[in-house]
């Protein structure tokens, strides 16, 4: 056996990867499938159509239920709780359990609840003690009952430094570390009778757009984009009140803050987009390169990352 069992532990299971410490009080039933270099501690107990991958932390007091799957290098902290069956009843079973994935590199903090049927994204962070009622994208940090996007890990905040390094009064262009994004300042005239800001296709928008589209009214807690485009270039201009965008290339992701009516960001194709925490009196103005077109959409991160490496374009 290349795996450890401590005396005190039932481990019914034979498909237990090499390295995997099960700890005292654990009970894994037959059916369960652990990976390598798992570390399973006191009082966990597995069901059998649980999936566990390589170099996952579960922590003391969990129980993963019927339908779960975690993925590699997942962290589970103490007491996390895990559910299959939305309207449960005693001695009543629906036919199926719904399905409940944690992916790869997510961490769940201790006494958090998850609902079933849901996504847990890569890389994800779900805050102690959230009840979490919706998928949680990849990379998002969510905390609180219900669970709300707080902000992305991993991700540069340049929201306090989101101006050209002269000032944000002076007109240009500054340079984020995300692969072709930048952040444009315009021209701002103010004057008794009100203010004016002005930019020109092409020569600082760089293309011209056959398309417009204006988001407002989104409650704070909600989350828009979450997508690329392959084809379509756009630009933001968040004409009122506050949007934080962030920009990931499939390598690097950036937080930045739209909240001057004479500032712009522009999102080449190939950039993966959102837009989150909408001031209550937020108006964001997008201008794209394209028509609408649904085949040019990129909506799952992981289709957007194998295409962003590969170089693949529509």
């Amino acid at each position: 056996m290349d795996y450890f069992v401590h005396q005190n532990a039932l481990c019914e299971s034979k498909h237990i990867g090499a390295g995997t410490r099960v700890w005292a009080f654990a009970h894994i039933l037959p059916g369960a499938v652990l990976g390598k270099d798992c570390n399973i501690c006191d009082q966990v107990f597995i069901e059998n159509d649980v999936t566990v991958g390589d170099r996952v932390t579960i922590k003391c007091g969990v129980q993963l239920w019927d339908g779960l799957e975690v993925h590699d290098d997942v962290f589970i902290g103490p007491n996390v709780t895990f559910t299959n069956d939305r309207f449960p009843r005693s001695k009543q079973f629906p036919e199926t359990f719904l399905r409940t994935t944690v992916a790869a590199r997510a961490s769940i903090g201790a006494n958090a609840t998850i609902l079933p049927g849901l996504t847990i994204g890569q890389n994800a962070m779900v805050g102690a003690g959230a009840v979490v009622t919706r998928s949680v994208p990849p990379h998002a940090i969510v905390v609180g009952n219900p669970a709300k996007i707080v902000g992305y890990a991993d991700t540069a905040d340049s929201s306090r430094a989101a101006r050209l390094p002269s000032g944000a009064a002076e007109p240009g262009v500054a340079p984020t570390q995300i692969k072709g994004v930048t952040l444009h300042t315009f021209r701002a005239v103010p004057d008794m009778r009100g203010s004016l800001s002005v930019g020109e296709f092409e020569r600082e928008i760089p293309f011209v757009p056959r398309r417009y589209f204006m988001v407002y009214d989104v409650p704070t807690a909600e989350t828009r984009g979450e997508h690329a485009h392959r084809n379509c270039h756009q630009f933001l201009i968040a004409v009122k009140g506050s949007v934080r965008v962030v920009a990931d290339d499939g390598d690097k992701r950036e937080e930045m803050l739209l909240d001057k009516p004479n500032m712009g960001l522009y999102l080449p194709p190939m950039t993966w987009g959102i837009q989150y925490r909408y001031s209550a009196d937020a108006i964001l103005l997008v201008f794209a390169s394209d028509y609408y077109d649904a085949a040019d959409y990129i909506r799952n991160y992981s289709d957007f990352v194998a295409e962003a490496k590969s170089g693949k374009t529509a």
